[in-house]
């Protein structure tokens, strides 16, 4: 993500954005709510006469918009955000238009309040782009499945299967592990840092292959164990501490550290809060350290004035994605929960 532009009157002001992957379309899903105005280049149809002799007809023209937001979705795999609404400046200003924001099309955010925790994930979505891709694959006999480390969880680039084929077993097997070290360079172009995981012996002979056939990405290579491959696996090798060093900077894997500690603090009935009330109760009495919001609960706004009262009182929010699996377990307990500096009786 880059900050085109900055202009802030306290909480009420304009940040233009450009995003620059898919991981910035996905910060911009929540840091857009409805009611905000969001100028964007677009295509409207227009009238056009040709001539006087020719009934008129409709073409697309680019033209800026201002439109006032009232419904937002986000497209994983399509790679787009759509933000439909009222036309408020611009051309046809009252009708209803969809902005389709690309990775490249820069936007203009106009809030009456710019939360802190949004400024936030504007710095990280910043910081984050500096940061090299991970990618994760994780290989059992037969089988793999690969997948790219993003802000919001993992998100699946290849899987692949062991065909029955002619031939011997073993020439099978070599290809099989020969397809998967060609998807594997693939999906790490770029100089992403990757991570080769899975059961038994099978990730030892694909490193082999890529040792041999993609010496560059045996360079930029960790190993590591798991019991499973596909999503349990993922979620498995973000726990696990021997990949600490690529994945430490990373939010995915900051949500997974925050869940166990949270957990693990109920367990023993530590210092830990869930649910809206018993939560709002360790903020009235200044304990909250830590702030655990799911973003969807944040995005609807009904978490804000505890948020507001935890950064005001020098706490750290945390929003975390409802994609992946540590979203999962925080929305078990309510979407919202706290590490406490202290107990409360």
């Amino acid at each position: 993500m880059r900050v085109l532009k900055k202009n802030l009157r306290g909480e009420e002001g304009e940040i233009t954005l450009l995003p620059e992957s898919l991981d910035d379309l996905w910060h911009l899903k929540h840091l857009i709510s409805r009611g905000d105005l969001v100028f964007a280049l677009t295509q409207r149809k227009v009238a056009a006469i040709a001539d006087k002799a020719r009934p008129e007809k409709m073409e697309k023209k680019t033209v800026r918009l201002g439109v006032k937001v009232e419904d937002i979705e986000f497209h994983m795999y399509s790679n787009w955000l759509r933000l439909h609404g009222r036309i408020a400046s611009g051309m046809d200003v009252g009708s209803y238009h969809t902005l389709n924001i690309e990775v490249g099309t820069d936007l203009s955010i106009l809030k009456y309040h710019w939360r802190p925790d949004l400024l936030a994930r504007i710095d990280e979505a910043v910081a984050e782009s500096l940061r090299p891709r991970v990618v994760i694959a994780l290989i059992e006999e037969g089988e793999a499945t690969i997948g790219v480390l993003r802000q919001f969880g993992v998100q699946t680039a290849a899987e692949i299967r062991q065909g029955s084929g002619k031939g011997s077993g073993e020439d099978t097997r070599s290809g099989f592990l020969r397809d998967v070290a060609a998807a594997l360079e693939k999906t790490a172009q770029g100089g992403a840092e990757v991570i080769l995981a899975g059961p038994g012996f099978t990730k030892e002979d694909l490193k082999k292959v890529i040792d041999s056939s993609y010496p560059d990405l045996a360079e930029r290579m960790a190993m590591d164990d798991t019991s499973s491959i596909g999503r349990s696996g993922f979620q498995e090798v973000l726990r696990r501490g021997a990949v600490k060093s690529v994945l430490e900077s990373s939010r995915i894997a900051r949500e997974a550290k925050f869940i166990e500690d949270l957990f693990r603090e109920i367990a023993t009935d530590g210092k830990a809060a869930y649910g809206m009330k018993e939560v709002q109760t360790a903020v009235n009495f200044g304990a909250v350290e830590s702030l655990l919001v799911l973003d969807e609960l944040a995005r609807r706004g009904s978490a804000e004035a505890i948020m507001r009262d935890v950064a005001a009182a020098r706490g750290k929010v945390v929003i975390f994605s409802s994609e992946f699996e540590p979203g999962d377990r925080l929305l078990s307990l309510g979407g919202v929960a706290a590490l406490l500096r202290f107990k409360i009786a």
